[in-house]
């Protein structure tokens, strides 16, 4: 009987995990799957030893906080799995956590899989010499990623993203307008300033600012914002009521999804977004600010031109990236406005959008387990 031991540490990750533990079970139905997992992996017979949520930490000071209960739960893992050792161990990102877990189990003779890349093509790429001690198997989501393991002598297997096997290859707007009750006559934009409460903070007011720009040229114009949460909902209330003008907007609890499918075009916070965005062949254009230290830090480590995933992953600039002191609303509303009237750059942004997503579109779940499966039985 398999023992495949699996780390999650967030609600994507759990999405990933249930994936590739289903398409598992057809290869190993008795297999005992265990380790730390969400409810979606749970729904698979998944015996999570602790509690998924435990892990979900974001920010220095929120880690260092926990650091004494995250070391205790890695401990706790390792020796675990040390002592009646896994067929294999397979983190799914949560690199801070997985990849020293992983190292450690390696050493001891545990194959290991990491799932999703950490972004070491991007910036700190020395860390490559961990993840290169640490893994068995990377398995990425995207080619790039792949091919930069590739050139370091890293075991790598592109497997494609699970958005890209879900997403249909064209998504009408109406349906989408219909269910969130919007006008299906007027063109919409959707502004999606982030799912955090410093990001909303920082770019709420900048994109709202842009939307009056963009009404005084177009005043048919309307718009939707989705709120990851009930608290970004009232953040986001709060900043429409302190606007000199009333905007004919619609803020939305969640449906991210929707928001998008139904938009016309789109301005965003870089992010997971961006993919979902090219995904649903929507018009986009990406900003983005932090305070003035941070970005000077980040200019110097980032080793890539581009920060949103549409460009990344045409290798190059297909849509707009308005930046820090760039981002402006003048700018932001220019730029819209031109997404939004220019036709024949819809239809070869279109195109692109197409091209990336026959890429990405591999069947991801299938395509991890056989991965993971080779390595078990290898």
């Amino acid at each position: 009987m398999k023992r495949i031991a699996i780390v999650v540490g967030e609600t994507s990750g759990d999405m990933l995990g249930a994936g590739l533990l289903k398409a598992l079970r057809e290869k190993y139905p008795d297999a005992i799957f265990e380790g730390i997992g969400g409810p979606l992996m749970q729904a698979y017979g998944f015996d999570s030893l602790y509690p998924m949520e435990r892990l979900s930490v974001m920010g220095l000071v929120e880690v260092l906080g926990r650091l004494g209960e995250l070391l205790k739960i890695r401990k706790s893992l390792f020796n675990r799995w040390v002592e009646n050792p896994p067929d294999v161990m397979i983190g799914i990102d949560a690199p801070d956590f997985n990849l020293t877990l992983e190292q450690k189990l390696r050493a001891k003779g545990v194959k290991t899989v990491h799932y999703v890349s950490p972004s070491v093509w991007a910036w700190r790429q020395k860390r490559v010499l961990k993840v290169e001690k640490a893994v068995d198997l990377m398995l990425t989501l995207f080619p790039f990623e792949a091919k930069f393991y590739q050139q370091h002598r890293v075991p790598v297997k592109f497997v494609g993203h699970h958005l890209a096997d879900k997403i249909p290859f064209e998504t009408p707007k109406t349906p989408a307008r219909e269910s969130l009750g919007l006008d299906v006559s007027k063109p919409l934009v959707c502004l999606m300033p982030g799912s955090r409460g410093g990001e909303v903070e920082r770019m709420g007011p900048l994109f709202l600012e842009t939307a009056q720009l963009m009404l005084r040229k177009r005043p048919d114009l309307q718009f939707v914002i989705p709120a990851a949460s009930v608290d970004r909902r009232q953040q986001l209330e709060a900043i429409l009521e302190q606007l000199p003008l009333s905007l004919p907007v619609k803020v939305v609890l969640g449906q991210s999804q929707s928001c998008m499918a139904a938009a016309d075009v789109i301005l965003l916070a870089s992010g997971t977004a961006t993919l979902e965005a090219m995904l649903l062949k929507r018009p986009m254009v990406v900003s983005y600010k932090v305070n003035g230290l941070t970005a000077l830090l980040l200019r110097r480590m980032l080793k890539q031109p581009f920060i949103s995933l549409p460009n990344l992953l045409a290798g190059r600039e297909v849509v707009p990236e308005i930046l820090q002191e760039s981002a402006t609303p003048m700018r932001l509303s220019q730029e819209l406005m031109r997404c939004l009237e220019d036709q024949q750059t819809r239809h070869q942004l279109h195109e692109t959008f197409q091209f990336i997503h026959r890429q990405l579109r591999r069947n991801a779940d299938q395509e991890a387990a056989n991965a993971v499966i080779q390595l078990i039985e290898s």
